[in-house]
């Protein structure tokens, strides 16, 4: 190797080493977390989360701040710890199982199956900041008795005002969301009428 190539090599080692050692970090992982909310006399029944439809947009590692003014702005090296869909499964199930302590919850794709006797499906349209700074959840839920069709729908926009701009607010913003969605999917459990 000619002198002029081995200090190009040498050059372009130390360039990439250089590169490597001001990369982020590890990145940090975030959870959504079950928060508890009103408890409902209903009768025992099964109940089934058969599906949760998540945006594309949302369908990533990091969390996404917002999607204003034409952009997905997320936020770099803030990661969900699971893909977003099955936690937001896992806590609504948990979730639905507390607010309805008399029934069995589970989800359609776990391990756990037995004939439903009520089944819910979400329909999530947006989970994010929006431009007065919220955090906005709009979503549709159906409940249907048995296999049949729908009995009870109802759509969801639940703002909440983050603590901060920090993201474990946004993400305690999205849990307290997700909880308030789960008391009102609870009550059309329970009451099975559409709404």
């Amino acid at each position: 190797m000619r002198t002029l190539e081995r200090r190009q090599f040498i050059a372009s080692v130390c360039g990439t080493l250089s590169l490597a050692s001001c990369a982020s970090p590890d990145p940090k992982l975030y959870t959504i977390a079950p928060v508890p909310g009103p408890t409902l006399s209903a009768p025992p029944t099964v109940v089934v989360l058969r599906t949760i439809g998540v945006p594309r947009y949302l369908v990533r590692r990091q969390i996404v701040r917002s999607s204003e003014n034409y952009q997905i702005d997320v936020i770099a090296n803030n990661w969900w710890g699971e893909p977003l869909d099955a936690m937001l499964g896992r806590v609504l199930v948990q979730e639905l199982g507390e607010r309805l302590p008399h029934s069995h919850v589970y989800e359609a794709t776990g391990a756990v199956t037995a004939a439903p006797d009520a089944s819910i499906e979400v329909e999530l349209q947006r989970l994010d900041i929006d431009a007065n700074g919220q955090l906005l959840l709009i979503a549709q839920a159906a409940v249907s008795s048995g296999g049949r069709r729908p009995v009870a729908r109802r759509g969801f926009r639940i703002s909440v005002t983050p603590s901060s701009t920090a993201v474990a607010s946004q993400v305690a913003a999205t849990s307290t969301a997700l909880g308030q969605m789960a008391d009102g999917i609870a009550e059309m459990v329970a009451g099975r009428t559409t709404t």
